[in-house]
């Protein structure tokens, strides 16, 4: 089962794809840190400094401005996360971020569905922000206990 997120930035993909793999952008709008470029077959640590927390990240796929595939997660539970760049002209690009690998009979399936979707939701709004309005301290500011 997957859950798709979709979003408008007002920026060429260039600039989107760029946000997500290099590590002095990622910093502006997701998490704290990425320990390296992304390259496909690379396995990349990203912080979340303000919860004293990381994740690996195995990339799978890049596309040169148009699609970004990793997994995380751990194996029992692993995730494909594709993240798809759509540029429909010059300063527009629809970006669809979709997370496969969810359990159909899992019991906290639809938590756990409403709380993907949060976060996507979420990260998109401060790739918006930082891309469009170079916002950068929108990040680390949900709240959860």
């Amino acid at each position: 089962m997957n859950n798709l997120t979709k979003f408008k930035l007002l920026k060429p993909a260039n600039e989107v794809f760029e946000a997500f793999i290099d590590p002095s952008k990622i910093g502006n709008f997701w998490f704290s840190s990425s320990s390296e470029r992304w390259e496909q077959g690379k396995t990349v640590t990203l912080r979340y400094d303000e919860y004293n927390a990381q994740v690996d990240i195995k990339v799978i796929e890049l596309e040169l401005n148009k699609k970004i595939v990793f997994k995380w997660g751990p194996a029992a539970e692993e995730h494909i996360v594709t993240i798809s760049l759509n540029e429909l002209d010059h300063s527009i690009t629809i970006i669809e971020v979709n997370e496969e690998g969810f359990k159909e009979n899992d019991v906290d399936l639809l938590h756990k569905l409403i709380d993907n979707k949060e976060g996507w939701v979420y990260m998109l709004t401060c790739l918006k922000g930082y891309l469009e309005f170079g916002i950068n301290k929108l990040r680390a500011g949900i709240v959860k206990d």
